[in-house]
């Protein structure tokens, strides 16, 4: 047989998937997996969805010989050892000036180490977000490839063409920098997902418990939104699970899912990454909090039983609230909440691009997520269009049509907050996220007493907004003698 023109080792769900992309697209493409049924089962996947053109190989060396040199390589294989062996098995075939790209969820700084080992051998790496799940690798993901540029080149014409491809701005891929910057910026994407995913949460939440609405009143209210602002995958696929029957029972399937979400790790790096860097995150971090006390379920129960007397089911029972005003408030507030949440990830990724010196475009971020990826949305237009009005924009809250939006939206989102604390709701990315607006429109914070706590009991000095220089006072001095 011709030689293939790219190969793709590890062929769980999204490997099988990218393939069958890549090779949709008209590209010849080899597949590995160490468990050789796998192989098989892509290949015949291959025939039935188009004879497409895949060669499925049971043997690392048989696979790696089989691809046009010089040879590119996409791993999709679990983060961590499994990558590392996936390399020390293929790199023992390959030749200098082969690629090898990693398109899992890895930590960048992984990726960076393997770059550096690559070189040494005469090979060149890539580390690649991939997002938009099973459906994205099948018909078109945001693609995220960081590290060597030369790599990058050799496959930028089967990248442009496998990925999402949206009309008015083109694919959803870009080279997004040196080192480890793509798994970065799919590590923080991830991180905004995570906020998403709960601000939405939050929004039903308050629909449901508050304005007492039904699962059928809930797919009518989420598909309207879907058509306005709030446009995106995941506002989509929330009112496609509000319709989903129960095949097992009766009612709705979202009433029979078990209130305890899973993760992976990316939501915690990122906010990990927010401290080390020292950017507020706080949507972000409820979400994840979210997360930790949902794994808490027995723990709640029992505590449901210990504050059942509390007062707050006499609240829920309480006066009908006006429902058409409740559902256009929490629309709003959901927005607003949204706009931080995203001004928190951009602000991340434009903190760590300083401290790198990967030079990442905000703006050209905010188009490759446009489709394919699962935060795409409409609203991801508009985060383009402010960061190419003003590249150095310090945050997405003072572009001049957001800080509008905001403005706009500040009451009802109040309101919502408001109403959830006095129903006993929490809302925490919701009310994080108002947290975060009303501190950063402040010229002046609270910071100042604490400052003089930390001088008080540790001696660290402090400025002052009257003249310049550190000072120091001996505050329990001058208490102690205050009060003789």
């Amino acid at each position: 047989m011709a030689l293939t023109r790219i190969g793709l080792a590890g062929l769980a769900v999204m490997g099988q998937n990218l393939a069958l992309n890549i090779a949709e697209k008209g590209f010849p493409i080899s597949v590995y997996n160490r468990t050789t049924s796998k192989v098989d089962e892509t290949v015949e996947r291959a025939k039935v969805e188009g004879n497409l053109p895949v060669y499925g190989f049971h043997d690392p060396a048989s696979f790696v010989n089989s691809i046009q040199k010089p040879r590119v390589i996409i791993m999709l294989v679990k983060a961590g050892a499994p990558v590392d062996q996936t390399i020390a098995t293929l790199s023992a075939h390959l030749e200098k000036g082969d690629c090898i790209i990693d398109g899992g969820n890895e930590w960048y700084e992984n990726t960076e180490r393997r770059e550096k080992e690559m070189a040494e051998l005469g090979l060149l790496y890539l580390g690649m977000g991939v997002s938009g799940g099973e459906e994205g690798a099948r018909n078109g993901p945001s693609l995220m490839p960081g590290g060597s540029y030369e790599a990058y080149k050799y496959i930028e014409d089967i990248l442009l063409k496998v990925a999402a491809q949206v009309p008015d701005s083109g694919p959803c891929v870009t080279y997004i920098g040196k080192g480890g910057s793509g798994n970065f910026v799919k590590m923080v994407h991830n991180g905004i997902e995570y906020g998403d995913m709960q601000l939405i949460a939050e929004a039903y939440d308050v629909l449901k418990s508050v304005g007492k609405l039904t699962n059928d009143e809930l797919q009518h209210v989420f598909s309207g939104w879907n058509k306005g602002e709030l446009l995106s995958f995941l506002i989509e696929i929330t009112a496609d699970i509000f319709g989903v029957k129960d095949d097992k029972g009766d009612g709705h399937l979202v009433d029979k899912v078990l209130d305890k979400t899973g993760m992976k790790g990316t939501g915690k790096w990122t906010v990990q990454q927010a401290a080390e860097l020292s950017v507020a995150a706080p949507t972000i971090a409820a979400s994840l909090d979210s997360r930790f006390l949902s794994g808490r379920k027995e723990e709640r129960v029992e505590a449901a039983k210990v504050f059942q007397s509390g007062g707050f089911s006499e609240v829920l029972e309480s006066e009908p609230v006006d429902k058409a005003r409740l559902i256009d408030d929490v629309r709003q507030a959901l927005y607003a909440s949204k706009i931080c949440s995203y001004a928190q990830g951009m602000n991340l990724i434009r903190a760590k691009s300083t401290e790198k010196g990967w030079d990442l475009k905000l703006g050209e971020l905010a188009r490759i997520w446009k489709g394919g990826c699962i935060i795409r949305a409409i609203f991801l237009d508009r985060i383009k269009k402010a960061y190419d009005r003003n590249p150095e924009l310090s945050s997405l809250l003072v572009d001049p049509e957001f800080a509008k939006e905001i403005l706009d939206r500040q009451s009802a989102w109040r309101r919502v907050v408001c109403l959830a604390i006095n129903y006993g709701i929490s809302t925490p990315g919701m009310s994080a996220s108002l947290a975060y607006f009303d501190t950063y429109r402040r010229e002046r914070v609270p910071a100042n007493l604490v400052q003089a706590q930390r001088d008080y009991f540790g001696a660290h000095t402090y400025e002052r907004v009257d003249m310049p220089g550190s000072f120091h006072t001996e505050w329990f001095k001058i208490a102690k003698q205050s009060k003789i």
